[in-house]
């Protein structure tokens, strides 16, 4: 089956990358597992942060990996400041959340597209537990609960 025209992968290949956010939640919850944000900081400034994530903005990490950022990518890392990251911070970062701790690398963006590439990078980089969360920050937001109204 071919890559549909919204996402370069299979439906096939989404169903290897992809776990659902409560399945994620729980993972995180049992220690079996590190959430990481993969959006650019301007991102959660605007939207806001999921607690006890780690946050890595990946397009500046690809970038500095020396990968071709699609015009949208681009877009998306010229609109905000630059996070301080380099090479060497950002594998020193995965190795300990990966092969130190042997946990998943639960990474989630927006709305969850941008994870699945970002799960198949570092798939591709030797980490195979590394998954995508389904739905993203949107998924998540609406499982939270509004304060009660005084």
């Amino acid at each position: 089956m071919n890559p549909t025209p919204d996402s370069p992968f299979t439906p096939e290949q989404i169903a290897q990358l992809e776990i659902s956010l409560g399945s994620a939640m729980e993972l995180c919850r049992l220690g079996m597992g590190t959430m990481i944000d993969i959006r650019q900081g301007f991102e959660i400034e605007l939207k806001g942060a999921i607690p006890d994530t780690v946050h890595i903005p990946m397009f500046e990490v690809k970038r500095l990996l020396g990968d071709k950022l699609t015009a949208n990518e681009q877009e998306v890392l010229d609109a905000g400041q630059p996070k301080d990251i380099d090479v060497k911070g950002f594998i020193t970062m995965i190795n300990k959340l990966h092969h130190g701790r042997d946990h998943l690398l639960l990474c989630i963006c927006n709305s969850g597209r941008r994870s699945l590439v970002v799960a198949d990078l570092l798939r591709q980089m030797g980490y195979p537990n590394s998954l995508s969360v389904a739905g993203g920050f949107q998924a998540w937001k609406k499982l939270q609960v509004p304060p009660a109204a005084a």
